[in-house]
């Protein structure tokens, strides 16, 4: 048996066999190694050691990509999301908004709460409300961590015009046959 690795609470590292890889991110980053050493524990600590389950991380960062139009970002975390446990289905919600139908109370507030962090800086008092209803005080820190982390990231990767993985449809089709 593998030995848990205590830097991810567990969670296995991703298998990059069927989905894209994230190398021209890592290569942006890699321009400036500075800045590389001081990011990159904290966007692992966003994504891999969280408190917050890995679906609402990856609710979170799609929502992220969706409100900034961040192809490569979206191209990358669908993958991520299907292997979270979101159905496409689910994804498509998470790119509708706190709009979309049948929504979990959480799954909307964690919708708003990108959607108002993105549009005020802020939180509003009624969607802290409804994530405290499930998430407890670590948990709801890490909700404004996760979206900051990969807000920042969103700017990255549309500021330097990074393109999606042009494996995207092979690595579509090839996840569809594997159903």
């Amino acid at each position: 048996m593998a030995a848990i690795d205590p830097t991810t609470r567990g969670r296995p590292a991703p298998d990059l066999g069927r989905r894209p890889s994230g190398r021209d991110a890592i290569a942006a980053l890699a321009r400036h190694p500075v800045l590389a050493k001081a990011f990159l524990p904290f966007n692992g600590y966003t994504l891999l050691d969280t408190e917050l389950p890995i679906r609402e991380v990856e609710i979170l960062i799609l929502r992220v990509a969706a409100r900034r139009q961040s192809r490569y970002l979206w191209g990358q975390h669908f993958f991520a999301g299907r292997a979270a446990g979101l159905t496409d289905e689910e994804i498509a919600r998470v790119a509708y908004g706190p709009k979309a139908p049948f929504l979990s109370p959480l799954d909307r507030a964690l919708l708003l709460a990108v959607d108002e962090l993105i549009d005020d800086g802020v939180i509003s008092a009624d969607t802290w409300a409804a994530l405290a209803a499930e998430l407890d005080e670590r948990k709801l820190l890490d909700v404004l961590f996760v979206t900051g982390c990969y807000e920042t990231m969103a700017w990255v990767m549309n500021s330097l015009d990074l393109e999606p993985d042009p494996r995207i449809p092979e690595y579509l089709t090839s996840s569809a046959e594997s159903r």
